[in-house]
């Protein structure tokens, strides 16, 4: 039932939830202007927040777990990359989780919080951003996805070349 393999599945939601986030903050602070409580209001951002950071979690493990299948095809380095920007992604929303769940306290400090968190899921979309680039390079520049579909790819007409040979057709 579960897709194989698993971390292009999950890397998604990350993907989704940060750049939906600042669009929740954004709703949650209109919604404080006109009356809404603040700790009704900010509880949205904050379960975003919660589940953007359990889904950046569950897409480093992921990875994490085909890590060793992938390092086939691909070079360390290039993983490397890719996995430091994941785990600074991970401590990053797990930061911004803490600073919007201080959001929901009351008075000036709330209000700093919020305004605190507007600004990091700003930021965050930059730090997302970089990991779905290096991911998107380990697949499309480096072939990770050859790793499961068992084949090298098509050769470039410059690999033709040095081999003496013509390109192949698939």
């Amino acid at each position: 039932m579960l897709p194989d393999p698993l971390h292009p599945a999950v890397v998604h939601f990350p993907v989704v939830l940060v750049i939906l986030l600042p669009l929740v903050v954004a709703g949650a602070l209109w919604a404080i202007r006109r009356g809404v409580p603040p700790l009704r209001a900010w509880a949205i951002p904050v379960a975003t927040a919660a589940l953007l950071t359990a889904s950046a979690w569950a897409a480093l493990q992921t990875g994490e777990a085909e890590e060793e299948r992938v390092e086939e095809v691909v070079t360390e380095q290039a993983l490397q990359v890719h996995e430091e920007a994941a785990e600074r992604f991970l401590v990053l929303s797990g930061v911004l989780l803490v600073v919007m769940g201080a959001g929901l306290i009351r008075g000036p400090l709330g209000q700093a919080a919020r305004i605190v968190s507007t600004v990091g899921a700003l930021g965050l979309v930059v730090a997302g951003v970089s990991v779905g680039h290096t991911g998107g390079e380990l697949v499309y520049r480096h072939g990770a996805a050859s790793a499961y579909v068992g084949v090298e790819g098509p050769r470039t007409s410059s690999q033709a070349a040095k081999e003496g040979g013509t390109e192949r057709e698939d």
